[in-house]
């Protein structure tokens, strides 16, 4: 995430929050355009990599999302090879000390876990918690229980988008209120525990 200066990574949470729950909302409803603004939005208070890496960073984000979308039949090599390229980017900007190909697969292996999980009852919610805390931790370089409590506000977030997908995906449903809320509790949470790491 951004920061100023070296030190813990810096962000609002409320900005990155609301950004990525209209990028869900877009991706459910297969609005792509709409999808690259939010996440360019979202890139951008994330990351502050200035207006062409943002842009371009974006541009990863959204074809990452647009090959991991159909069901069954995605392309989850092309997502992961896409999310390697948003990781290299912002290694480069943020000097972060990750390994862009293994976040890759941190990243894309969550999405599977929640895909399944939607479609699975076998597949639990502490699965799910836990692919988010191994990406957490992983890419923030601390113990897992400091990202617990980010992780499972977004495992909320998720269940809320799942709920609101079952009911129609409209725009209008409170549903999308809740998740927001949620995502932005859960960047919140993150936020704080980078802090405390600093």
């Amino acid at each position: 995430m951004r920061t100023a200066e070296p030190g813990p990574p810096s962000f609002d949470p409320v900005v990155v929050g609301n950004r990525e729950a209209e990028a869900w909302s877009s991706y459910y409803r297969h609005e792509w355009r709409r999808f690259l603004t939010a996440s360019v939005g979202m890139v951008g208070a994330a990351f502050g990599m200035g207006p062409r890496r943002t842009l371009e960073g974006a541009w990863y984000v959204l074809r990452a999302n647009q090959l991991w979308a159909p069901y069954p039949d995605n392309q989850a090599d092309g997502a992961e090879d896409y999310m390697r390229r948003f990781y290299e980017l912002v290694v480069v900007y943020d000097g972060l000390t990750l390994d862009p190909a293994k976040a890759a697969r941190l990243e894309v292996e969550w999405w599977r876990i929640h895909r399944e999980h939607q479609h699975d009852d076998e597949v639990t919610i502490d699965q799910l918690e836990a692919a988010l805390v191994d990406l957490y931790s992983y890419a923030y370089s601390t113990d897992r229980d400091t990202v617990r409590p980010a992780a499972l506000k977004r495992v909320e977030a998720m269940h809320l988008s799942d709920r609101w997908v079952r009911a129609g995906c409209h725009r209008d449903d409170p549903l999308l209120a809740a998740e927001r809320r949620a995502l932005v509790a859960s960047y919140t949470a993150l936020r704080d525990a980078m802090e405390r790491m600093g």
